[in-house]
């Protein structure tokens, strides 16, 4: 019994003695992460043998050895739980919601873009010079942003007679009209207000309501239109021209606001008459007559023409006739005159010693073109145009040169002396 028991005591003296948790000491050497093992010792009672002692030791190492293969892939996992953490983070803060609405259809999206420049970019969406963006491209983005593309049109505008080139983002011609600031009401339009603007644009032709005053046959009358043309304005205010009628300005003409319009009521005929056609004079020089004397060898005959006249009255008040056309009825024929170019005589035998300057002085106050107060007598020496011929002169003394005038004198002297000149004769002899 004693050495049974002694056994017994002594078996209990060699068991191990299991200690709590946290009061357990292990020794382990540290490797990487990857190759970390971990030994644990634990403490062990000496004179341990039994059986039950060695169970207990080995449940011991190997919850010791579970412990650290547990360690050993949690440290990798919870590298990478922490990266993914932070990384997760920054993915979060720079995503955007934003609405993107392009030409009137809008999206909402998620983006990266830091601008709205660089959101168009990443969208595919193209903008020129005549396109809005709001806000503008360089704005930056934030989560909750509107950015509105409204694409511009080309509009070929006809706007009451004035064509030009016009640019707008509206989608339809109502729109386009309020955008351009045309007053549309009553306004004639080419395309209905309806109708779509596509991307390449289209013509508008547009005419507003306009004023216009006529005045025709005594009365004046106002209309509104957005006609074309004066024409149809005059239609439309019911004046109807006939005739010959006409208005102040061209019936094709644009009409302009507050303009005033004269209806011409025109009645006309026509009228021939006869004129007659000056004729020309045929002068030929002479050398067998005397200069200063001219004989008449064909008499002029003046030519006949026909000429037709519009005679008009506009408004009952008679124009002055305009001449339409002519037709020559007979030609005329021109005068032939025979102009002398021989010198005068410087004197006459039997005259050349008379005070020929008295006697003009007496006769016609030394004037060569002096005519008497009943138109018969001319010249310095008072002829006759009977004398004056008679002599060799041609057409009246008056206007003969005085040198002939004397040659002529001194000739009628020789012939009759001094009694043709009663009365101032007598000077001749001083």
């Amino acid at each position: 019994m004693s050495t049974s028991q002694g056994s017994h005591r002594a078996g209990r003296r060699g068991a191990a003695v299991t200690l709590p948790v946290h009061e357990q000491q292990t020794q382990a050497v540290t490797l990487p992460i990857h190759e970390q093992q971990t030994q644990v010792a634990p403490l062990v009672v000496p004179g341990q043998g039994s059986r039950a002692g060695s169970r207990r030791a080995a449940r011991r190492r190997k919850a010791a050895g579970s412990a650290a293969e547990g360690l050993r892939r949690l440290v990798p996992q919870a590298l990478v739980v922490a990266f993914l953490a932070g990384g997760t983070s920054a993915f979060v803060a720079d995503d955007k919601a934003v609405r993107l609405s392009v030409d009137g259809v809008p999206r909402t999206l998620h983006t990266f873009a830091d601008d709205v420049h660089e959101l168009l970019a990443d969208e595919g969406v193209a903008v020129g010079a005549h396109d809005i963006v709001a806000p503008a491209p360089a704005e930056a983005l934030a989560s909750g942003d509107e950015i509105v593309v409204r694409y511009g049109r080309p509009v070929a505008l006809t706007l009451d007679g004035q064509r030009r080139q016009v640019w707008t983002t509206a989608r339809t011609v109502e729109g386009a009209l309020r955008q351009l600031g045309v007053r549309a009401e009553g306004a004639y339009l080419s395309v209905s207000r309806g109708a779509a603007i596509s991307r390449q644009g289209l013509a508008l032709d547009v005419r507003t309501e306009r004023t216009i005053t006529f005045l025709a046959d005594g009365r004046e009358r106002t209309v509104r239109t957005n006609a074309a043309t004066i024409r149809e304005a005059l239609a439309e205010a019911g004046i109807t021209l006939s005739g010959q009628d006409a208005t102040s300005v061209a019936p094709g003409s644009f009409p302009r606001d507050g303009q005033t319009v004269n209806v011409l009521r025109i009645t006309g005929s026509k009228q021939v008459r006869e004129e007659a056609i000056p004729y020309a004079v045929e002068r030929v020089r002479d050398p067998e007559l005397f200069a200063g004397t001219e004989v008449v060898e064909r008499q002029g005959v003046h030519g006949v023409r026909r000429v037709t006249y519009s005679l008009r009255s506009v408004n009952g008040v008679k124009q002055k006739p305009r001449r339409t056309g002519e037709e020559i009825v007979r030609e005329p024929v021109s005068r032939k005159v025979r102009v002398g170019t021989r010198p005068l005589p410087t004197s006459v035998a039997g005259a050349d010693g008379l005070d020929w300057g008295a006697l003009a002085a007496c006769e016609s106050g030394g004037r060569p073109n002096a005519v008497d107060p009943s138109g018969t007598y001319g010249g310095l020496y008072q002829f006759d145009p009977g004398t004056w011929r008679s002599l060799g002169g041609s057409g009246v003394a008056q206007n003969a040169p005085a040198a002939e005038q004397t040659f002529r004198a001194k000739k009628l002297y020789v012939q009759r002396g001094a009694s043709p000149w009663p009365h101032c004769g007598r000077r001749l002899h001083g």
